[in-house]
């Protein structure tokens, strides 16, 4: 594996986006090499009947056009989301569009779902050595489709036999009126049609994979709530909490603090566990969700499996930290679990929501 170390002050000198164009062209070349260190026994999950080798996965936006799953894969992640893929190629929002808050281990983005479209991205998830590991897909709507529900329902058909599992993007702060559609009855039609499209994809005699949809950290309780009751009620097989935030916590330093966009990294991580922690509380654990937002260490990954998180995610770590953090991560992980006299991931998720309820 090559030194970040000695890559990120030259990744740091360019843009943003031109960094991550570069990172993404490196790993298309092998230049990131394999993780060396086998999967500690404790850090094995199984949800959705899916045997993962650790909790810890890659959050969708890194690998918006699923060029590199099973290069992130071979560094060590228990999982790839790949995406937001949109059903039509669109460029997205004008650039400057990433900007890195150095000082405060976050960045603000408003790409606003750039994607090469479903046709390239399907092709590269059919052509992938699906051995690999595991790798979800991730699907939004064009800005300018007003039935956003059949964009959601081309992303699902399309993607549907050659993904782990599914996730409807419905949080990003970044495509006008996208957040609109976490409100009761927008979601509940959404995952209605949804779960349809899935069940016409699936393959026959093949259990559909799980479907799952992502929310945001900035929702009220009221709104948490309803989710909970929607998700419940519809037969989803889990949710994401959160994405990025459009809340600026007090305290950032960073000159683009103010920058449009969403917010994500350090900053963020009370912020989507508060939302997190309340999200398992209303599903009463009864679905699995994905926790995502701050990850840094093992000791945030571990946080949001006692919040309630049966998996957790990472992304904006990696651009401060590089890939080495994975390993940290993981190894810090199992060592808190086995401190508090837990035998594996699922015996620890939840636990200090029990304890808030005795």
């Amino acid at each position: 594996m090559f030194s970040y170390r000695y890559a990120r002050p030259i990744l740091h000198l360019v843009s943003p986006e031109t960094a991550h164009r570069a990172a993404i062209a490196a790993l298309r070349l092998g230049f990131a090499g394999n993780n060396p260190a086998p999967n500690d026994p404790i850090l094995r999950a199984c949800v959705w009947e899916i045997d993962f080798p650790n909790p810890v996965g890659l959050a969708a936006g890194f690998d918006k056009d699923a060029e590199v799953t099973d290069a992130m894969l071979a560094l060590g992640f228990g999982f790839v989301e790949a995406g937001t893929v949109t059903p039509r190629a669109q460029p997205g929002n004008s650039r400057p569009r990433l900007f890195r808050l150095a000082e405060d281990q976050a960045v603000i983005n408003r790409f606003g779902f750039n994607s090469r479209g479903l046709a390239p991205f399907v092709a590269r998830l059919r052509q992938r050595n699906q051995h690999r590991g595991i790798v979800g897909a991730n699907v939004g709507k064009n800005k300018e489709t007003e039935d956003a529900a059949a964009d959601y329902e081309k992303g699902i058909e399309a993607v549907c036999g050659y993904a782990d599992y599914l996730v409807c993007n419905v949080s990003s702060p970044n495509t006008p009126g996208l957040r609109g559609l976490q409100a009761r009855d927008a979601i509940e039609k959404l995952l209605e049609r949804v779960l349809a499209a899935r069940s016409r994809s699936a393959a026959k005699g093949k259990r559909p994979p799980p479907l799952l949809a992502k929310v945001g950290p900035d929702l009220t309780e009221d709104e948490v709530r309803d989710i909970a009751q929607v998700a419940l009620a519809a037969g989803i097989d889990g949710l994401i909490v959160g994405n990025t935030t459009i809340n600026r916590p007090t305290g950032l330093q960073s000159r683009f603090r103010n920058e449009t966009g969403g917010l994500s990294g350090r900053p963020l991580f009370t912020h989507a566990n508060a939302c997190l922690s309340a999200m398992y509380r209303y599903t009463q654990g009864r679905i699995p969700i994905i926790g995502c937002g701050g990850i840094g260490s093992g000791a945030d990954a571990y946080a949001k499996i006692r919040a309630g998180a049966s998996l957790v995610q990472l992304y904006t770590a990696l651009v401060f930290d590089g890939p080495a953090l994975l390993g940290r991560i993981l190894t810090e992980l199992a060592s808190c679990l086995r401190s508090d006299g837990f035998v594996s991931v699922a015996d620890a998720v939840g636990v200090d929501q029990v304890r808030i309820r005795r």
